[in-house]
């Protein structure tokens, strides 16, 4: 025996993480955590709508660091920088894989746990979320109808007008490729880029000389890259539909829309179409 207390030692603390912060800490100064912890306002007393709203302002931050990723992209292929472009594609491609997961909170919601809060935001419905069509427009997506729904809100509205006009995220790649020596048609690379992009045979030739071409060369790199980011973007899609068809099935949308069918038609759409194609000609 000894005369030591059989009560656990407190453990050592740091004293500077016990020190007064004068004001705001620095890690809610620099994350804001306070203003984010603020913004739930759940409607009704449903217990599922706290969720509900987490889950839909967790997707809107990680629309928008992929907005920002696939922004810093485009600068890189216009200055033929692939080594920065590929690193921006890369985590934008993790970032997607999160939004993913993102989906988890409210995947299995019956009919009635969504009733019990879908009345209370009345016409607020996903598709107005501004920073989702910048992602859409990024892809070569465009719609004029989408962009003119935001004209209530000018800053918005010029922002996403912005993102409308200017090429897409793919229109950059392609230019890229050009002007490293391969055959994009030229009239892809002159095309008027707020129409929509559809998939061009000049493309695919383009693409079907890449992956006929060395294995481990950094253009096939960029096309299994972007393949990728298309899949992940066409799962997220296609898992909202799930959700939507878990929760309330067949009904029209929370703003007008035919609700599953108009996501349906959506998440047909495919994103980088050519790089799909090819892998029926190689």
């Amino acid at each position: 025996m000894n005369d030591r207390t059989t009560t656990l030692d407190a453990p050592a603390t740091d004293s500077t993480l016990t020190c007064p912060f004068e004001g705001a800490s620095p890690y809610d100064t620099y994350v804001h955590a306070s203003v984010l912890n603020t913004l739930q306002h759940p409607l009704t007393e449903a217990p599922d709508e706290m969720g509900f709203l987490v889950t839909t302002q967790v997707m809107e931050l990680w629309f928008t660091l992929i907005v920002h990723e696939w922004r810093t992209a485009k600068v890189a292929f216009v200055k033929d920088d692939l080594p920065a472009a590929v690193d921006a594609l890369v985590r934008s491609r993790r970032a997607l894989t999160a939004l993913n997961g993102a989906w988890a909170p409210i995947a299995a919601l019956t009919p009635a746990q969504f009733n019990g809060f879908r009345a209370a935001f009345g016409r607020a419905s996903g598709f107005q979320s501004a920073m989702y069509r910048h992602m859409e427009f990024l892809l070569g997506d465009k719609s004029a109808g989408l962009l003119r729904a935001h004209r209530g809100d000018p800053a918005v509205h010029e922002a996403l007008a912005e993102t409308y006009r200017e090429p897409s995220l793919y229109d950059d790649v392609l230019a890229y490729l050009h002007r490293q020596g391969l055959p994009v048609p030229a009239h892809v690379r002159e095309r008027d880029v707020t129409c929509p992009y559809d998939s061009d045979p000049g493309v695919v030739e383009t693409w079907r000389r890449v992956y006929a071409g060395p294995q481990h060369h950094p253009h096939l790199a960029l096309g299994e890259l972007l393949t990728d980011i298309a899949e992940l973007v066409t799962r997220w899609r296609f898992d909202h539909v799930l959700v939507v068809r878990r929760a309330m099935g067949a009904k029209p949308g929370s703003a007008g829309s035919a609700g599953l069918a108009w996501l349906e038609q959506r998440a047909a759409r495919p994103v980088f179409p050519e790089l799909w194609e090819v892998r029926g000609d190689v």
